[in-house]
Parts: C-alpha cells; sequence; structure tokens
C-alpha cells in the first residue's frame, strides 16, 4: 500500500530537472502543482526561477498545466491566459483535471506530473496512471500542526522508497533521486 503513494523520480527542486529529461522519457505535457512546488505559500507572484522554468518548458517543447487545490485568484496569477489552469482541483481527486487534459486534448502517455506532496499529488498522478515527479517542497512547511504531521508521514514514505530504489539515494525507480529528504 505504501507504493501507491511512490513517485517515479524525486529531484530537489524542478530547477534540478537535468535538460533533457522530457524529451528523454517522452514528457510532452507537463501538469504541475503551484504552491511549494513552483514557489512558497509566501510568493504571490511567479518568481524569477518559476518564470525561467516556464520558458525552459516552452523551449523543449513541453506543454504546462497547472492544477492546484488553492483559489482562482491564486492560480490565475500564475496562469495568466496563455496556461491551462484548474483552481480548486480536489486532489487527490482527479475529476477537474482529467476536464482540463481532454479540453486541451493532452495524451495521458505524454504527460506527467509534478508536484511537493505524496498524499495529494502523487496519489493524483497515480489515480490519473501517469508518472509522478515528486520535488522536495520549496518551503518548510513543518509549523502548521497539519502540514506537519502530513510531512513526517511522508518522510517515512519516501525513506522506504529511497531505500528499496538507491543504496545512495541517488537513483529512483525510474530516475534520478534526491539524497535530502529534509
Amino acid at each position: 500500500m505504501v507504493r501507491t503513494f511512490w513517485p517515479d523520480w524525486y529531484f530537489e527542486s524542478y530547477n534540478a530537472i537535468p535538460e533533457g529529461f522530457f524529451k528523454r522519457h517522452g514528457i510532452k505535457y507537463l501538469i504541475s502543482d503551484i504552491d511549494n512546488t513552483l514557489v512558497s505559500y509566501m510568493d504571490r507572484l511567479p518568481t524569477p526561477n518559476a518564470l525561467a522554468f516556464f520558458k525552459r518548458l516552452e523551449e523543449e517543447g513541453v506543454t504546462l498545466l497547472l492544477a492546484s487545490n488553492n483559489s482562482k485568484k491564486r492560480v490565475r496569477t500564475f496562469s495568466g491566459k496563455d496556461i491551462p489552469s484548474v483552481y480548486r482541483a480536489g486532489k487527490p481527486a482527479t475529476t477537474h483535471i482529467r476536464i482540463m487534459m481532454h479540453k486541451e486534448k493532452v495524451r495521458y502517455d505524454q504527460c506527467a506530473f509534478m508536484g511537493d506532496q505524496l498524499f495529494t499529488d502523487c496519489l493524483a498522478a497515480k489515480r490519473l496512471g501517469i508518472p509522478m515527479i515528486l520535488v522536495k517542497p520549496v518551503k518548510n512547511d513543518r509549523a502548521l500542526p497539519i502540514f506537519g504531521i502530513k510531512r513526517d508521514l511522508e518522510s517515512l514514505i519516501l525513506r522506504k522508497y529511497l531505500k528499496e530504489y538507491s543504496i545512495n539515494c541517488i537513483q529512483g525507480r525510474r530516475g534520478i533521486a534526491s539524497k535530502d529528504l529534509e
């Protein structure tokens, strides 16, 4: 059952995803969470790093789609008119994400999901039947009780995942994994 929450790849951040990664894995569509995946909850606007990543995806021929459990206003700040998005997605539920994918004519076999949480993002990816890229949270959110408990449980699952697929926590189930879990 724990394996249900295992990502296909784990990176320190989206900036740590190597150049050519998406092409090598046949990924033409990337569905991404926003908060603590691309930026911290405190960032009101896309950061220069996030904007550079958006540009990199475009240059690599990858279409970015955003799926967030946050509000319409928050999501639209990041998506504007150009990036397909769904707000109040209800992850790990997938209904709203599937509707967006259908509308954008996204092929499941050319898609991956990127997020920072196992119990929402990873589970949504598994329910969609697409590979999951887990990134380390941008900001430590353990100070909030609910996130602290959730992150502690996620940490246990990640340790088991990395132990199984990597002696030195470098090689994951489908790719590179992170050495630092904290």
